[in-house]
């Protein structure tokens, strides 16, 4: 099942991809949220697709399919061999003495998440060093603490795709840490819907790429990782409760642009194209905007 929210005459209303074709389901029908979170949400939201309305997936205006976070985005850093090893070097004293024997995990704020189609904004005042990272997001639905390696894919809900956009000078201003680097306001691009994790698995190994102007930056496939999906979920539950509803991103492989020569960095009007196959696309402009003005709010 792939099932996603997109926003229609003003509200939000859950929908399910058939083919090229959105089925909106009626008001109240479970969200992706509800479906990750209730075993029965999923049957509720499938018996409603008979009598739901045709639309175009073009014609809707999508938005983050997951809206409700239990805490921050638990996020996988150096999980592809390749893109550590273009890293050496450039990531100035964040250098570990070796490669990793452990997975590395950070977090990033929930405010930074934002739609498939949405703009990323950028402000100079703030970054001049923009990236972008592609990467495979897993939703938690079974949570669980110490899961073993052998259960551990038993406790997921869906995959989606996440471009886990950074501001690699905050990171080196910062103590050399990633948490605010990666938690600007609405930089995270995630969707385009979720699928559910019995159709996802199914197509394992996935096969992910990013286009910036058209142009192929990464491409690898989930088999790639130096940490699988199982060791990820392990260590990262190794005496911490995860909750049904976690989100987790889990790395991103070599092509960034802070490890070219020269360095490539997002500007205004860039198109940046993020794939993984099965899962579908983020397609997000990059907008130049005011994020260091005083909001009140």
């Amino acid at each position: 099942m792939r099932i996603g929210l997109a926003r229609v005459d003003g509200a939000l209303r859950s929908f399910v991809v058939d083919g090229d074709t959105a089925v909106l389901l009626e008001a109240g029908a479970p969200t992706p949220d509800d479906v990750v979170r209730d075993p029965s949400a999923r049957a509720r939201a499938e018996a409603l697709v008979g009598g739901g309305e045709r639309r175009s997936l073009e014609d809707l205006e999508l938005v983050a399919p997951l809206q409700r976070f239990n805490r921050d985005v638990l996020c996988t850093g150096w999980n592809y061999w390749d893109h550590f090893y273009e890293s050496a070097g450039r990531r100035e004293g964040q250098d570990p003495a070796a490669a990793p024997e452990h997975p590395t995990f950070f977090t990033r704020g929930p405010l930074s998440v934002t739609g498939p189609h949405d703009v990323i904004p950028i402000d100079p005042a703030l970054s001049e060093q923009v990236d972008y990272e592609a990467e495979l997001a897993i939703v938690i639905g079974r949570g669980g603490r110490s899961i073993p390696e052998e259960h551990a894919l038993e406790h997921i809900a869906g995959a989606l795709i996440a471009n886990d956009v950074s501001q690699r000078d905050l990171q080196r201003a910062h103590g050399g840490q990633w948490l605010k680097g990666k938690s600007i306001d609405a930089t995270m691009p995630i969707g385009p819907w979720l699928t559910t994790w019995d159709e996802a698995q199914a197509m394992l190994p996935l096969e992910i790429a990013l286009e910036l102007n058209g142009v192929t930056m990464q491409s690898a496939s989930t088999a790639d990782m130096a940490f699988a999906l199982p060791r990820i979920i392990a260590e990262l539950s190794r005496g911490m409760t995860l909750q049904p509803g976690d989100l987790i991103i889990t790395g991103t492989p070599s092509g960034i642009g802070n490890a070219r020569t020269p360095r490539v960095f997002l500007a205004d009007g860039d198109v940046v194209v993020t794939r993984i196959a099965g899962l579908g696309e983020l397609r997000n402009t990059v907008q130049t905007a005011d994020l260091t003005g005083y909001d009140p709010a």
